[in-house]
């Protein structure tokens, strides 16, 4: 019998559609599924709606639910991470500070000025995690979900001994898109992809073994509908030659070229991708609406009498363990260290590559070079993330203002004494949430 953790059980949608797919394994169908999160009352919907899956499944798995994390972690193969360090009240700074000093950011959850910020509060509950996984479950594998992806498991990766990788939906959702564009069939379509997560590049993209970006590059190119849907990343291959993963809206955030002055703002970051400079009121208020609303939503769920669809979806996690546990060997993108996968990116930096799991564990795929010129900004930005995860966990305020200084938007827009300034105040802001800092001022 599997026993499989999900901590921040409470992410409920997620949590619901994950159970789903993970049971229609025969493997896994009497698993032991342990819900653990910081909030009762989410805790209590979430077990009740997971038991109804497997109520209505008719499956002998067994349900548990705790808020004493070693509970769940007793034991466990397999411990799924889907966490938030800090609410709404904390991380609108990490977005609102930034803009009153120009750095116009949106979402930024993975790296900038608000990934950073977002990374220093997270590292510190990834790495008790991690440490009670050393305890109570040495041999299990972490599959985590949290942003920002690199440096969270970076930290990990450095600091403990735990078997992990990262896993985020952008390499096979653009690869689907890429295959919608051109009209191609996903079963038809084979890639290689690799760099780090939410800037990895697919290498080689074909159809039918046949390379498609020509294809590609037609779409971009003679339909404005197909150019329009994603514009930033869109006039990325039209100038870099390789499709880079993760949305617009957040790789315009990762480089200086879009978002630097309005008229580029207007020009690329607006029309065709949603992403504007009041992005982030918005979801800051759709956040909330979120929390206003769950339960509502939750009781509504388990008040349709319409039949709930137990057929499996394309969640990675759920093969992942399957493979684990026996079933069918899988390959997907994972985070990993870098063990020479990717040559000219840094050693034992995090890197998104593909990975085989099966019984014998987690086997990274070794890819070679990046193209030159998607290695000179993905290099960057391994630097700045090692060097604020070295922040993290020196609890050295001065590194974190370093590797804010590095990021290329933030160095478009302003001079080392702005950023100087403007760290000094998120600092100030997150002072409740980083313990592992003794003093704040860089």
């Amino acid at each position: 019998m599997t026993k499989i953790a999900f901590i921040g059980a409470g992410s409920l949608g997620f949590t619901r559609k994950l159970v789903r797919d993970i049971l229609t394994f025969p493997l896994l169908e009497d698993a032991t599924l342990a819900l653990m999160d910081i909030d009762a009352e989410r805790l209590v919907f979430a077990q009740k709606s997971v038991q109804r899956i497997v109520d209505l499944g008719n499956y002998p798995a067994r349900v548990e639910a705790t808020l004493d994390r070693v509970e769940a972690l007793k034991d466990a193969d397999v411990v799924l991470v889907t966490i938030l360090a800090g609410g709404t009240d904390v991380w609108r700074h990490d977005i609102e500070i930034p803009m009153k000093y120009g750095v116009d950011i949106n979402i930024g959850d993975t790296r900038g000025p608000s990934g950073i910020f977002r990374a220093l509060r997270t590292i510190p509950v990834m790495l008790d995690i991690a440490r009670d996984m050393e305890r109570y479950c040495p041999d299990a594998v972490m599959l985590n979900y949290t942003n920002p992806m690199a440096m969270l498991c970076h930290a990990l990766q450095r600091e403990t001994d735990i078997r992990l990788t990262g896993l985020c939906h952008s390499v096979q959702g653009t690869a689907q898109m890429l295959a919608r564009w051109i009209g191609a069939p996903m079963e038809e379509i084979t890639y290689t992809c690799a760099g780090i997560n939410h800037m990895a590049w697919y290498l080689t993209y074909e159809w039918n073994g046949q390379d498609a970006y020509p294809l590609i590059r037609k779409a971009i190119t003679e339909q404005p509908d197909v150019y329009n849907e994603e514009i930033v990343r869109n006039e990325m291959f039209l100038h870099l030659d390789y499709y880079v993963t993760e949305s617009s809206g957040h790789n315009s955030e990762y480089n200086w070229w879009f978002r630097k002055r309005p008229d580029l703002i207007e020009k690329y970051c607006i029309h065709g991708t949603g992403w504007n400079p009041g992005q982030h009121a918005y979801i800051l208020k759709e956040y909330r609406e979120r929390e206003d609303t769950w339960r509502d939503e939750a009781r509504k769920w388990f008040a349709d009498d319409a039949p709930i669809s137990l057929e499996r979806g394309h969640e990675y996690a759920a093969y992942i363990i399957n493979a684990l546990q026996g079933g069918e060997p899988f390959e997907f993108n994972g985070n990993v260290p870098n063990a020479d996968l990717v040559t000219n990116l840094p050693k034992n930096a995090c890197v998104e590559v593909p990975v085989w799991s099966s019984r014998k564990g987690l086997s990274p795929v070794h890819v070679g070079a990046l193209p030159s010129q998607c290695a000179l900004l993905t290099n960057l930005s391994t630097g700045i993330e090692e060097l604020a995860v070295e922040a993290a966990l020196t609890g050295d305020p001065r590194l974190v203002f370093q590797a804010i200084a590095h990021d290329p938007l933030t160095a478009a827009v302003l001079s080392l004494a702005e950023i100087r300034q403007m760290t000094n105040e998120m600092f100030e802001q997150n002072r409740d949430h980083l313990p592992q800092f003794e003093y704040y001022e860089v």
